[in-house]
């Protein structure tokens, strides 16, 4: 099983504390985001986790508490921007975000920190030449702390963030600009020892130097454990690349409120769901209620050792 930690929320930043707890007591409830009353229970335990991956733009809650985590391979999808407040509100002040990154990276290494630079959001602030200075400014300061800059387009969602993104101004880039700014931004990787992947992108990245991405990465997964997977894909979008996993997170449940976010785009459910948080509760901001229908969910290693089948437990 690899784990996602989450693509719905960042619990590194605002739930580690419930996090660790579910290591603690090897286990973990999950809501159907399709069926609230459908709850599956996860085991979670180093011989079935081939591996975590965490999704974050603030890891620093979990700094002090990564010694817990040395019986399971893990890394981090590091989310560092540089927009302002009007689009990411609620995030810490990047010089702040710059030093965790450091921190993190010195203590697991580079191939373990992914650098995402992502959505990439054109509006009359945050122009083309905007985002390549920034570009190159954290590449600069990111240099010898990561191997990869994962990039993407921002994602018109019109019931969830296209408001948002109206008022914010945001406007698409003509092919021919799209076509310099791509090109610009992958030299600038480049430059910086760094390799740039796109993440679910329909474009011809292979002219501008830029890899296919997967954020569930099979290759730095069996790179981290040493052996080989028996997994499955779990396309979540057309373009997606990424290897099947078990994401723990709950929609609006995240408290950055970054104006793109699909994830988290009612403010006032946000802020509700948040004050449910329990960090007893096998459930992330929510508890188990008499109507709810728990099922085990089986979990196995996906993990090929030579000579070796993958190995499946259950609960029970």
């Amino acid at each position: 099983m690899i784990l996602s930690v989450s693509r719905r929320t960042d619990i590194p930043a605002f739930y580690s504390e419930w996090f660790f707890q579910r290591l603690k007591e090897g286990f973990v409830c999950v809501r159907n985001p399709m069926s609230a009353h459908q709850v599956s229970r996860i085991q979670l335990s180093p011989e079935t986790t081939d591996c975590i991956v965490f999704w974050t733009k603030d890891p620093g809650p979990m700094l002090p508490r990564l010694e817990e985590l040395r019986p399971y391979a893990y890394y981090f999808q590091y989310t560092l921007n540089s927009y302002g407040s009007e689009v990411e509100p609620h995030v810490p002040p990047l010089d702040q975000r710059l030093g965790a990154f450091a921190g993190l990276a010195e203590r697991l290494g580079k191939e373990r920190v992914v650098w995402r630079y992502d959505p990439i959001l054109f509006t009359r602030t945050y122009t083309p030449a905007y985002h390549l200075e920034s570009l190159s400014r954290l590449a600069r300061a990111l240099r010898g702390l990561t191997e990869k800059c994962v990039v993407s387009l921002v994602d018109l969602y019109p019931s969830k963030n296209a408001g948002a993104l109206s008022r914010l101004g945001a406007y698409q880039l003509p092919p021919e600009e799209l076509d310099r700014f791509l090109r610009a931004a992958a030299d600038i990787a480049r430059k910086n020892g760094l390799v740039m992947a796109a993440c679910a992108e329909d474009l011809p990245l292979e002219r501008y130097g830029i890899e296919h991405n997967s954020c569930i990465d099979g290759a730095l997964i069996e790179r981290l454990i040493g052996c080989k997977l028996q997994a499955r894909p779990d396309s979540q979008r057309p373009g997606c690349r990424c290897l099947k996993c078990e994401d723990i997170g709950a929609y609006d449940t995240c408290t950055h409120g970054c104006v793109y976010c699909y994830a988290n785009y009612r403010p006032q459910v946000v802020a509700a769901r948040a004050a449910g948080y329990d960090v007893s509760s096998p459930l992330l901001c929510s508890r188990l209620l008499p109507e709810d229908k728990v099922t085990v969910r089986p979990v196995r290693s996906f993990r090929k050792e030579p000579g070796e089948e993958a190995v499946q437990l259950s609960l029970f």
